[in-house]
């Protein structure tokens, strides 16, 4: 199960859970449980979830109550709590340790961000508004519903930015907050032009702690269930909420698997066979590129030319098409991530007439294929010598099937 989420409002913790537990109703018993195991840290809070609807669209809040606590959303709660005594508060506490661990990773950005911003050490940040019981409250209860929701993937659709300021225990502060735009760098953000606060620091380290910033997966998917959670405030002309989008995978034909690839392609017309070639053996030397192969091709004016293409791991984009750059004189690169099926493979090592020879075999519907690296034999005399090499050394892997 992967989970993506949609903020369409912004993002917080609260918007978060209220999300989750639209989506996993089943989950907020357990989440009070963890609340109450937190210990002093949340002394005497109660959370509840309520339905929601703001005229467009329907779903939950997750509120959460201390006696004589009122105020703490509205900026009025300045406690100063350190970090390292909601550290020491969690790893106390009776929390389930996969929770404990998410609650305390969560935090860590938080610290992390917050002593860039500042210029101090992690271990000397005192948090304000996020050391807050709510903002506690929130970063528990996000910590559950990880932990309960299991997902195999988190990602994230582009956040918006918001513009004004924000009113913190600093004063005046920029939107985004410094510490909340630490942590939402290599994300994918945008401006759709509705002011104010649109992800608080809790909701940028929940993404943070979660969420690829790479480009969402390729692989086909279903698509299930969906859960709204909305925040406190209205919003002009857009409902306030983030949504929560669950798939479960596509059962692949029995023994292939699927993944993406980075394809890049360009074509050169200045740059002679020998440059090009040595450019072509140091692109395929980079351990992220997979293949790399040329053919000739005929461009404008009827010129000969070299046509290049790579295939290589995406996340290792920006690194390859900086070394294409340098390595080539061409200056521009077609780039995209495709989806590919691949057969089972592995390499196997056999005993063929007194020599080691490598073999890979792969796992083919029709039954199994095997091909001997033409590198373990190429000291041999004569092509005849090589063929029958191989071909023993492939027929003794292609034997252990029967």
């Amino acid at each position: 199960m992967e989970l993506h989420l949609d903020p369409v409002g912004g993002l917080a913790g609260d918007m978060f859970i209220a999300a989750l537990l639209d989506l996993f109703p089943e989950h907020e018993a357990g989440l009070r449980d963890s609340l109450a195991r937190t210990g002093g840290l949340l002394a005497g809070v109660t959370a509840r979830l309520a339905p929601h609807n703001d005229g467009v669209l329907a779903g939950r809040r997750f509120l959460v109550e201390r006696p004589g606590g009122a105020g703490a959303k509205n900026g009025n709660h300045h406690d100063h709590v350190a970090w390292r005594r909601i550290r020491e508060g969690l790893e106390a506490s009776a929390l389930d340790p996969a929770v404990r661990d998410h609650a305390v990773a969560i935090f860590r950005h938080l610290a992390e961000a917050e002593a860039r911003v500042h210029g101090v050490a992690a271990e000397a940040v005192s948090f304000h508004e996020v050391g807050a019981w709510d903002s506690i409250a929130d970063i528990v209860g996000a910590a559950h519903l990880i932990a309960a929701a299991g997902a195999t993937r988190w990602t994230v659709g582009a956040v918006p930015l918001g513009s004004g300021r924000v009113r913190t225990a600093h004063g005046p502060l920029p939107v985004p907050a410094p510490a909340t735009a630490l942590l939402l760098q290599g994300f994918a953000v945008i401006d759709d032009g509705v002011d104010g606060e649109r992800v608080t620091p809790t909701g940028a380290a929940i993404l943070r702690y979660l969420c690829d910033t790479a480009r969402p997966s390729l692989r086909p998917r279903i698509m299930g269930s969906t859960g709204i959670g909305f925040g406190a405030r209205i919003l002009r002309g857009m409902s306030n909420c983030v949504r929560v989008l669950r798939f479960d995978p596509v059962d692949d034909a029995p023994g292939l698997d699927t993944d993406a690839v980075l394809v890049v392609e360009c074509e050169i017309d200045d740059q002679s066979g020998e440059e090009l070639a040595l450019a072509l053996d140091r692109l395929r030397a980079h351990p992220a590129v997979l293949d790399a192969v040329q053919a000739p091709v005929f461009g404008k004016k009827g010129r000969m030319m070299a046509h290049l293409r790579l295939l290589a791991r995406p996340e290792a984009r920006d690194e390859i098409l900086r070394l294409c750059f340098a390595e080539t004189t061409t200056i521009g690169l077609r780039h995209s991530v495709q989806a590919r099926a691949v057969l089972p493979r592995r390499m196997v090592e056999v005993e063929a007439e007194g020599r080691t020879v490598r073999v890979k075999a792969v796992d083919r519907p029709g039954g199994r294929t095997a091909k001997a690296e033409a590198d373990d034999v190429a000291d041999l005399d004569g092509h005849k010598e090589r063929r029958a090499r191989r071909r023993a050394a492939e027929d003794a892997v292609e034997r252990d099937e029967e």
